[in-house]
C-alpha cells in the first residue's frame, strides 16, 4: 500500500543548482490498480500536466491566467526519482504570453509541454456549451471508482456519477460517454492545476464498450481554460464532467472532455490521444 500525499505537496518543486525545478512522482499517483504496486503501472498523466502548469507558472513568474496547455508524453518516468523540470519563456507580451517546459529523468526526457497565457478581456461571453448539470445531491454517493482494479490515482478524487461508472462494457450498444460530477478528495478549491488533473482523472471511454478493453496509453493530452473556476462556480472544488469518445481506429483512439460549473458555465475542454499497445498472444 502507498503513502498517499496531497496534489499540492506533489507540486512542490525543488530549486536546482542550474535553476531547473525538480520533483519526483509518488506512487501513489500511478495509473495502475491499487491491488498492485504502483511500478505496474505509469506515472498518471494528469499530474504530470499539472506539473507541467505548475512549473511555468513557479520557474517563469508567470501572473496571467492559463489558457491553454498542451502535453506530450514520450516515456514513462520512474515513480520516487526526481524529474527535472525546465521552463522556458518563448513571448512574452501584454496580452499574451508562450512558454513551454521540458521534463527529463537521468538525461531522459520523460515530457515535454506548451503553454498559452493571457488576460482575459472585459467583453460579453457566448458559451454554447453552457449545460445545466444534474444537481449534484440528486447522484448516488456510492457512484464512484473503487476496488482493487481502480487506479492509484482516483484515490485522489471524489466522483458523483450520472448513471455510472459503465467500465467494462456498461455502454455496450451505446455512445462511449462517461458523466460525472468530481472534486479532489482533499477538497482544495479548483484551480488550473486542478482542472489538468481532473480531465484526465478517468479510464479511457472506449474501456465502457467491452469486458475486454484494449491496453492503450497517452500519447498527447490538450487542455482549453475557457473560465477559471470559482468558489462560486466550482463549490467546495465541484464541478461536472463528460468523457466522450470521438474516435477508435487504425490503432489510435481520440476522445474529449468538458468540465462545467454548477451553474453550467463551460469551465474547460480537453482533447487526448491515446495509442493501442499490441496484444500479445
Amino acid at each position: 500500500m502507498t503513502t498517499a500525499i496531497a496534489l499540492d505537496d506533489a507540486l512542490t518543486f525543488r530549486v536546482l543548482d542550474d535553476g531547473a525545478l525538480s520533483a519526483a512522482v509518488p506512487g501513489c499517483f500511478s495509473n495502475g490498480p491499487n491491488s498492485l504496486p504502483p511500478d505496474s503501472g505509469f506515472p498518471f498523466g494528469g499530474l504530470l500536466a499539472a506539473l507541467c502548469a505548475q512549473g511555468m507558472r513557479q520557474g517563469l513568474s508567470l501572473t496571467a491566467p492559463l489558457r491553454s496547455l498542451s502535453v506530450q508524453y514520450l516515456s514513462a518516468a520512474r515513480f520516487g526519482e526526481p524529474v527535472a523540470f525546465r521552463p522556458r519563456l518563448l513571448r512574452g507580451g501584454r496580452n499574451v504570453l508562450y512558454a513551454s517546459i521540458e521534463a527529463d529523468q537521468d538525461g531522459r526526457m520523460t515530457h515535454h509541454a506548451a503553454g498559452t497565457y493571457g488576460l482575459d478581456a472585459a467583453t460579453s461571453p457566448l458559451s454554447p456549451l453552457r449545460l445545466p448539470p444534474p444537481p449534484l445531491d440528486s447522484l448516488d454517493p456510492e457512484a464512484r471508482i473503487g476496488g482493487p482494479m481502480a487506479p492509484h490515482f482516483a484515490g485522489h478524487v471524489d466522483y458523483r456519477f450520472d448513471g455510472g461508472p459503465n467500465i467494462l462494457g456498461g455502454n455496450e450498444g451505446r455512445p462511449a460517454i462517461e458523466r460525472t460530477w468530481m472534486r479532489m478528495a482533499d477538497r482544495r478549491p479548483l484551480d488550473e492545476v486542478g482542472l489538468c488533473y481532473l480531465l484526465d482523472a478517468l479510464y479511457p471511454p472506449a474501456w465502457t464498450l467491452s469486458k475486454t478493453p484494449a491496453a492503450m496509453t497517452s500519447v498527447d493530452l490538450r487542455i482549453d481554460i475557457l473560465v477559471d473556476p470559482t468558489p462560486a462556480t466550482a463549490p467546495d472544488g465541484w464541478a461536472f464532467f463528460e468523457f466522450r469518445m470521438l474516435d477508435l481506429g487504425l490503432g489510435w483512439t481520440v476522445d474529449e472532455a468538458t468540465a462545467w460549473g454548477v451553474d453550467g458555465t463551460p469551465l474547460a475542454i480537453s482533447r487526448q490521444r491515446r495509442k493501442l499497445l499490441p496484444q500479445r498472444s
